[in-house]
């Protein structure tokens, strides 16, 4: 027999209405991220903490615990309801006789119950999976990609430490300078940089070598990474359509022998 749900319950519990919080929830901190201090956003803001912890209670009731927690969704909602709680501690405590890493802390808190909104979006469970495929595809990938930079990261740092050291003074600099070699975010500053500390020719030189790291490892790379995981994150589709003109490849081969017969 079928439990029933009581109205207040299945209020608490719908799936709208808690969309609808949701977006009030974030009216209110945008408020007060801008700085807003109204008395009535603080207990709206309260107030829909109470309301995502009664929500939370209703659904372990509903569902059971362990029913709860097996959901995906669930738990990153369970989660990030129970790191903001702190944040139910603020129309009642004076926050400014606490110092900045505890105010960082609870507004952080806080600003993390806005991810529940993401289970809202349509067709996000295929997103979700589709992105876990791209990263297991791509996995090796990257790996190889990484020992590389830090391969050639660290090269660099031994040939252009004294030359150009805001950029190769230590291994680290030089794998985040090689980095944004790779993913092409400011690259000619860095060849610019040797060529005004060294001769023409080791200037030309550099410049030659950069551009040839550039093409290799920031074009030819990345877009190769890039196709490696669109074309694991779109393999469902793929295997939609192939069983779509299998389908349509048998329905052709009966017609055909009807026609035959």
């Amino acid at each position: 027999m079928a439990t029933k749900i009581n109205p207040l319950r299945r209020f608490l519990i719908n799936d709208h209405v808690v969309l609808a919080v949701i977006l009030l929830n974030s009216v209110v901190i945008y408020l007060q991220e801008s700085g807003c201090s109204n008395p009535v956003l603080t207990y709206t803001d309260f107030a829909c903490t109470v309301f995502f912890v009664t929500e939370m209670i209703f659904k372990h009731i509903t569902l059971g615990v362990r029913q709860y927690w097996r959901d995906g969704w669930n738990r990153m909602d369970g989660v990030l309801v129970i790191l903001s709680l702190p944040s139910l501690v603020t129309p009642f405590v004076d926050l400014t006789s606490f110092n900045f890493s505890v105010l960082l802390t609870l507004r952080l808190m806080r600003l993390l119950r806005l991810f529940r909104v993401l289970h809202f979006f349509p067709k996000i469970s295929q997103i979700a999976a589709g992105l876990r495929r791209g990263l297991r595809a791509t996995g090796v990938v990257l790996t190889a990609a990484g020992l590389l930079l830090v391969i050639i990261g660290l090269i660099n740092c031994g040939l252009y430490r004294e030359v150009a050291p805001k950029y190769f003074d230590t291994p680290i600099n030089a794998i985040y300078s090689m980095f944004r070699i790779f993913t092409v975010e400011g690259w000619y500053e860095i060849p610019d940089a040797i060529v005004a500390a060294t001769s023409p020719m080791i200037g030309r030189l550099s410049r030659l070598y950069f551009c040839l790291l550039l093409g290799v490892f920031g074009l030819l790379g990345m877009s190769f990474i890039n196709s490696v995981f669109v074309d694991a994150m779109v393999e469902d589709n793929n295997d939609d359509l192939k069983e779509q003109l299998d389908r349509i490849e048998r329905k052709l081969n009966e017609l055909e022998q009807k026609s035959l017969q």
